[in-house]
């Protein structure tokens, strides 16, 4: 591993505080300083958070209506004219609908197309028609394919900026709405290395622990499965579970140094994904355990092979297709064959303003 990814990475404590359109807020910082940057936006505008784009550059703004196929390869010709085109929509309008031109126009030619979908997994009420549970699996299967999935708006806003100049094409997968911030501002997102983190404001990067603790348990999470993971953490760790917790905010490439470093100390390896369990960040893992032989038995916790219903809340599916904390602890509990019951999850009742993991 190199020095960085021996660090350990502080984090916040839950509840944490939120921030709104830190994304939007951040490409129009970059579109300030960098002309060639244009926006794509596929008739989600405000939800979207490029409602600022358009006010502050009309002229580099293109509404392209409900018409994501069109809009990918209107992107895909405004890369090969030298700029660079951010395409926003929710995230199964980004990938699904326009697999083919996705393909053909961006992919194949690598174009540095930056394509950003919202409303990831589960986190959409609206049921199969707008949950994006196969995102990750579609654009990690495509050769040359950037694909990250970010967990607060720490890393929203490092993003923007990281993967401007990055070559080829980009699928950057974010939650829509008031946007945790689980991450101080010390914290330095990397398009390379994973990060194992440490619970606490009280961390810190001064006096960091040890590079890869000796852990009974690796738990391995992205985007919005990274704040459950922590708080499961924080439980397992008082009741005698030694727990390490990876974000892995880019699924492909995949740090697998990082990964393998810290499977090799557990005894055992859960990840956790805001997503289907084939094809994205479990299958990732998995796939790196078995190419280095290393036999750790793991569980992927995600969704199961199944499509997923429409509801009033996230919370609620959240629940119900097992991605909550309580699930991640169970899932521990019973991998690594602990006695008696599981230990309940943590209650974190969230203020106006505040976010906590379900």
């Amino acid at each position: 591993m190199t020095s960085d990814t021996q660090v350990q990475r502080p984090v916040l404590d839950p509840p944490y505080r939120t921030m709104l359109k830190p994304y939007g807020k951040a490409l129009v910082e970059l579109a300030r300083h960098r002309p060639e940057i244009v926006c794509l936006s596929g008739d989600l505008t405000r939800q979207c958070e490029i409602d600022l784009f358009a006010e502050e550059f009309p002229g580099r703004f293109i509404h392209a209506g409900m018409a994501e196929a069109n809009m990918i390869g209107v992107a895909g010709a405004l890369a090969r004219s030298g700029l660079i085109p951010f395409v926003h929509t929710f995230g199964v309008f980004a990938t699904r609908r326009p697999l083919d031109q996705i393909v053909n126009a961006v992919a194949y030619p690598c174009m540095p197309v930056r394509i950003v979908g919202f409303m990831p997994g589960v986190s959409s009420p609206g049921g199969p028609s707008h949950q994006a549970i196969e995102d990750v699996a579609l654009m990690r299967a495509l050769p040359g394919m950037t694909v990250i999935d970010v967990a607060d708006a720490t890393e929203t806003t490092q993003a923007v900026t990281a993967i401007a100049d990055l070559p080829g094409p980009v699928y950057l997968r974010l939650k829509r709405g008031e946007i945790p911030v689980i991450f101080p501002a010390t914290h330095r997102f990397s398009l390379t290395q994973a990060q194992v983190l440490t619970g606490g404001a009280a961390a810190s990067e001064a006096h960091p622990p040890a590079a890869v603790p000796e852990s009974g348990l690796a738990l391995i999470a992205s985007g919005m499965m990274v704040a459950p993971a922590l708080a499961a953490a924080t439980t397992l760790r008082a009741n005698g579970v030694a727990t390490t917790v990876v974000n892995v905010p880019v699924i492909k490439p995949l740090d697998t140094e990082t990964v393998l470093a810290v499977a090799a100390t557990a005894e055992a390896v859960i990840t956790a994904e805001n997503h289907t369990i084939v094809g994205g960040l479990g299958s990732a893992v998995a796939e790196t355990l078995a190419e280095a032989a290393l036999t750790r038995p793991l569980t992927r916790i995600g969704l199961t092979d199944t499509f997923a219903e429409g509801a009033q809340t996230a919370p609620y599916l959240f629940t119900k297709y097992g991605l909550t904390t309580q699930h991640l602890i169970n899932a521990a509990w019973s991998v690594l064959d602990r006695p008696g019951k599981p230990p309940p999850a943590p209650t974190l009742p969230a203020d106006e303003g505040e976010y906590a993991p379900v």
